[in-house]
């Protein structure tokens, strides 16, 4: 188990370090640009290309960090065990699903 979740982090690092870039630029573009959060909900409403890489970011997120926090956290607690892996899967959902319902807001606006 813990080489496919080393495995599943660094695939996941990998794609978070294009769409982060991909992000990063948008929001630079954005405030060079001097567009407001309207004018860059305009511009992303409906468009699928955005919608298809924040789906991508959200859920690279959602496999990432909660394999880290794992980490993290068998490292300085004592916390093992079912009830961690357990705890880390929900926190996983929960990522999942407030990401995707930001995705989709902003893509259905």
């Amino acid at each position: 188990m813990s080489a496919k979740l080393f495995i599943a982090q660094r695939l996941s690092a990998f794609v978070l370090a294009f769409a982060v870039a991909i992000h990063l630029a948008t929001i630079l573009y954005a405030v060079r640009g001097g567009l407001t959060a309207a004018e860059v909900l305009g511009r992303t409403r409906g468009n699928g290309i955005f919608l298809a890489i924040y789906v991508v970011f959200v859920i690279a997120v959602a496999v990432h960090a909660p394999i880290g926090l794992r980490n993290v956290l068998r490292e300085w607690t004592a916390w093992r065990g079912r009830s961690l892996d357990v705890a880390l899967a929900l926190f996983a959902l929960l990522l999942l699903a407030l990401g995707l319902r930001a995705a989709f807001a902003v893509y259905a606006v």
